[in-house]
């Protein structure tokens, strides 16, 4: 791929989003309760057209603005990606009637979406799913006009949003023993008799929750894309969203380096600055070289989603492998070169330290974003040893 340049016009809005977070976003973070769903926060982000842009834009813009968010709001970055986790399966494989029912609620705001993937025993295993869509017995397992009817049973388990959303993307299996091949996604309104759910007591700001359906009831009118070819659906929708979890971490990564080249430039030590301790310095260059590879490999994992290549799978696990680790590393070192006021309740890096840790699991954890890369890679190795021209 070419090298990656961004146009003045991006950059130029990566600013704006950057000072609409910082004095329109912020001060809502702040007000919100840990562990809930920060409702005011989502509409301002309604408001400011960024929760409708999710449904216009391509793996390239939703990049920018998860990067541009973070930098200022990581609680508001979070909100975004949320409601587009949530809904994008809706956006991309709903119905005309879900389409309409559901995304002009999400793009203003006013309904919150997750994601419901995860389960007790299958989390980075996202193909052992045993959350079960049983079939209802006959006559009632179809309407009169002969539409397939099912009773969803089993447990989710580490889901964002939960138990507080307004509507969960659920994954459940519907033809026992078929793997990836026998799972479908359906949009389950929180309010279907038999679900319910309880939160979870997580480092995270937004609610992390558990999902128990008790026999409740889904129908063909609820599917998202096919019967049985929900994996499909789950696995577009992490194509799509893990270089902007990468760009997430991006943005963390930035603002921690930021704020430890202007600590390092003011705090006097052993007669100087630190900035003037060649052991300081090359911890910062080390910091901005890594921050800004993390980020080009972002944004050209972006740009082959948006072009349509083969190579996607690869360069979203790689893009979030790499800005997932990157972002850890560097707010790590900058924690360090802060020293104790870094661990102060309320600092940004004692906030960031925090944020950071959680991108390295969720959307499939750091290992298994290595074996999709192996995968890719031996799969492409086995096409080049096939082709005739190997060796010529």
């Amino acid at each position: 791929m070419p090298a990656f340049s961004l146009e003045p016009e991006q950059i130029a809005w990566c600013g704006q989003l950057r000072a609409l977070a910082a004095e329109r976003l912020r001060p809502l973070a702040e007000k919100g309760e840990p562990g809930h769903v920060n409702r005011p926060l989502i509409a301002e982000l309604g408001r400011l057209g960024l929760l409708a842009r999710l449904f216009t834009s391509g793996a390239l813009d939703l990049c920018l603005m998860r990067e541009s968010l973070a930098y200022s709001c990581t609680e508001a970055e979070t909100a975004l990606a949320l409601q587009g986790l949530g809904a994008y399966p809706v956006h991309a494989h709903g119905t005309p009637a879900q389409r309409e029912h559901w995304l002009p609620r999400v793009s203003d705001g006013t309904a919150v979406a997750a994601f419901a993937l995860s389960e007790p025993g299958a989390g980075s295993d996202a193909a052992a799913l045993t959350l079960r869509a049983d079939p209802e017995p006959q006559p009632l397992s179809a309407t009169a006009d002969g539409t397939s009817r099912w009773r969803l049973t089993g447990e989710k388990c580490w889901i964002s949003n939960a138990p507080e959303a307004d509507f969960y993307t659920v994954f459940a299996r519907t033809t026992p023993g078929a793997g990836a091949r026998g799972v479908t996604a359906f949009l389950v309104p929180a309010d279907r008799p038999g679900l319910t759910g309880s939160a979870l007591d997580m480092l995270s700001p937004h609610p992390i929750g558990a999902l128990d359906f008790g026999a409740v009831p889904v129908s063909a009118d609820d599917v998202l894309g096919e019967v049985d070819r929900g994996f499909r659906v789950a696995m577009g929708t992490l194509d799509l969203f893990r270089p902007s979890v990468g760009a997430f971490a991006v943005g963390m990564a930035q603002a921690a380096l930021d704020a430890t080249l202007a600590h390092t430039a003011r705090r006097d030590a052993f007669g100087g600055k630190l900035r003037d301790l060649q052991t300081v310095a090359h911890q910062v260059a080390e910091l901005a070289l890594r921050t800004d590879a993390a980020r080009l490999m972002v944004y050209a994992a972006a740009t082959a989603y948006d072009e349509g290549a083969t190579d996607v799978p690869k360069r979203a696990a790689m893009a979030k492998l790499l800005a997932t680790e990157t972002a850890q590393q560097v707010v790590d070192t900058a924690v360090q070169l802060h020293g104790a006021r870094a661990l102060r309740r309320g600092h940004l890096l004692e906030h960031l330290y925090r944020e950071v840790r959680a991108p390295r699991i969720y959307e499939g954890a750091s290992e298994v974003q290595r074996g999709i890369i192996a995968r890719e890679l031996y799969k492409e190795a086995d096409v080049q040893e096939q082709s005739p021209e190997v060796g010529r």
